[in-house]
């Protein structure tokens, strides 16, 4: 495999910051094109609690690791694609395009730039809810609903949050509960359509997500009740790995996600791809997503040079 060491070429084309599935399926894209490419990799995907991975062609039910460990060693046979393991910490622009520090003290340069480090999940203040991530506690029902459809299931929302959460996750299960971990703040015709349903609001806080090795046995209400559950759906914050890409200039949206036209920053010549850029978190996704970085980047590049 193709990793770099500290004698080897400090100048590329393209380097690439992010190593999961996005930042891979862009190097592959690059390594394809005949582009000498660095891929900076912290290892650390947002999806390594989740054991198994779904909705994705010829890997369905596969392990997020086997699925990167397989990627990595085919895009690192590409021999102009290199892999720097370590974290980047500062990026700017320089006359020749970019510059990218490592932690541990290196330095690269390249033309253009790829931003794939993945978003960084902010969890509610419960007990157990990081622990229980992508095991139990889940995000998207495309993705786990179909192993957990049709059992007792909750959703940790409110507001309309709450209300778009449940619409959706009943189509997996109808026996819903909704716990709004302290006063609801829904409309009227949120809570009718809910009563209709025959869908519960708890509106008692919670003390903690009681679990076996991730896996959720049942919330515990900070009045004493215990509601058994299969797993639970919610969401907290999200903001940037890093800083990389404000210090860069790229316009960060309401939400902490990288502005962009497609995979184009507005940077000229620094792309963004996979869950930095979008709520739309599927493996599928950042792989279909990164496949389009390498492209436009490799595309501005024969351009420039033509």
């Amino acid at each position: 495999m193709s990793k770099i060491n500290s004698k080897e070429m400090d100048s590329y084309e393209v380097i690439i910051i992010g190593g999961s599935y996005a930042g891979l399926s862009a190097a592959m894209a690059l390594g394809r094109s005949l582009r000498n490419v660095l891929l900076i990799d912290a290892g650390e995907p947002c999806n390594r609690q989740t054991p198994h991975s779904h909705n994705f062609l010829t890997q369905d039910g596969e392990t997020p690791a086997m699925i990167s460990a397989k990627a990595k060693a085919q895009v690192l046979a590409y021999p102009t694609v290199k892999c720097h393991e370590g974290l980047a910490i500062k990026a700017e622009q320089i006359t020749a395009g970019f510059a990218v520090s490592t932690i541990d003290g290196q330095r690269f340069e390249a033309r253009k730039l790829i931003l794939a480090m993945g978003i960084k999940d902010i969890f509610p203040n419960i007990k157990g809810f990081a622990e229980c991530w992508g095991i139990s506690v889940l995000h998207c029902p495309y993705c786990h609903g179909y192993e957990v459809a049709r059992q007792p299931l909750g959703v940790i929302a409110n507001g309309d949050m709450a209300f778009e959460f449940v619409r959706m996750i009943y189509n997996w299960s109808t026996a819903l509960t909704l716990f709004t971990n302290g006063l609801p703040a829904l409309n009227d015709e949120q809570a009718e359509y809910f009563k209709r349903k025959d869908i519960q609001i708890v509106t008692d806080e919670i003390a903690e997500i009681v679990h076996q090795d991730g896996f959720l046995k049942h919330l515990l209400l900070k009045n004493g009740n215990k509601h058994p559950l299969k797993a639970v759906f919610g969401r907290g914050g999200l903001e940037q790995h890093s800083s990389l890409a404000a210090e860069l200039g790229c316009e960060i949206d309401q939400q902490n996600l990288i502005v962009v036209n497609g995979v184009q920053t507005t940077v000229p010549g620094v792309f963004a791809a996979g869950d930095c850029t979008t709520l739309f978190r599927t493996v599928s996704g950042a792989v279909a997503n990164g496949n389009l970085a390498g492209i436009s980047a490799s595309k501005e590049l024969i351009a420039a040079d033509f």
